[in-house]
Parts: structure tokens; C-alpha cells; sequence
């Protein structure tokens, strides 16, 4: 007679929920760094201008020096302006 009779799938099978969670894990943390939804990203961010905004272009432009001062605060007026931000004098937020 055979003593090892079909007694069921064993305990290997518990490991398979595991499996499963670290899958749907991987998945979603992958998803959400791929849309930029990050421990410090995404939206609600309270972030200064991106670095493709015209403000943030214009702050590099200053701090290389290709740009002198009086015209960088000209030049914030008119974004902010167009952007709709308050500006106290010489541009500056109020």
C-alpha cells in the first residue's frame, strides 16, 4: 500500500495569496511612479514653478547671468502679470 495518499495541495498553497498581494504591490507602486504620484510628487504639491515654466526659465536665465536684474524683474512682471499672480514693487509678490 501507498502510505502518501493524496491528502490535498499541502501548505505551499498559503504562499500563493503572498504571491498574489506582491504582484498587485509591484504594479500599482510602478503605475504611480510612472504618473509622477510619488511620496513628494503629484498633484497638491506645493512645488514653485516647474521647470519648464516660463518663470522658471527666466529664473535660470538670471542665474547664469545672461539677463541683468533690472530686466529680470521687468520681465516677472509681465509673467506674473499674465498669470495672474499679485505683485507688489519692482515686480516682487506681495
Amino acid at each position: 500500500m501507498n502510505t502518501l495518499a493524496h491528502a490535498g495541495p499541502g501548505p505551499w498553497i498559503l504562499l500563493f495569496p503572498l504571491v498574489w498581494a506582491a504582484v498587485v504591490f509591484g504594479l500599482v507602486t510602478v503605475a504611480r511612479r510612472a504618473r509622477g504620484f510619488g511620496r513628494f510628487g503629484g498633484p497638491g504639491r506645493d512645488a514653485g514653478p516647474d521647470d519648464g515654466s516660463p518663470i522658471a526659465l527666466l529664473g535660470h536665465r538670471f542665474a547664469a547671468g545672461e539677463i541683468d536684474e533690472d530686466e529680470y524683474w521687468r520681465r516677472l512682471t509681465v509673467l506674473e502679470e499674465q498669470f495672474g499672480r499679485r505683485t507688489g514693487p519692482k515686480g516682487r509678490r506681495a
